[in-house]
């Protein structure tokens, strides 16, 4: 799937990080939606018609956390790849439910190195994923 065919949803409660990435994988060629918390991000994702390639969440917000707003969005948005951000250490980030092998990109990043992390995550396909069947099987 190519940049100008995925949507990518930031969720983040720093405004001028919204923003910065916004811009950034604008320029990359996603389209790009943002949401300022969990209560925003499910809003944008229920108003939303097309897909939602990547979920990128920032770990550590106010209200809701990174992992708790995951959750609800993918019970709308199951096949949306995931990606979370954070600038706080492994163990903070652990106390805010982050599993060992989630993917998370540390903070701060480029945002070449952002770009880099959601092209690998868009293209991963899991070895335990089925084929689609063939039609009459």
């Amino acid at each position: 799937m190519s940049p100008g065919e995925t949507t990518v949803l930031i969720v983040d409660d720093e405004p001028n990080v919204l923003l910065t990435l916004q811009d950034g994988l604008s320029a990359q060629g996603y389209n790009v939606l943002k949401a300022a918390n969990g209560e925003e991000a499910l809003r944008v994702a229920r108003a939303h018609s097309g897909p939602i390639g990547l979920l990128l969440i920032d770990v550590v917000m106010p209200g809701q956390n990174g992992p708790k707003v995951a959750a609800l969005l993918r019970e709308l948005r199951p096949d949306a790849k995931l990606l979370y951000m954070s600038g706080f250490s492994n163990s903070v980030v652990a106390n805010h439910g982050l599993q060992l092998g989630d993917p998370l990109i540390t903070k701060p990043f480029t945002l070449e190195a952002l770009g880099r992390k959601v092209q690998e995550l868009l293209a991963y396909r899991s070895p335990f994923s089925r084929p689609p069947r063939p039609p009459g099987r």
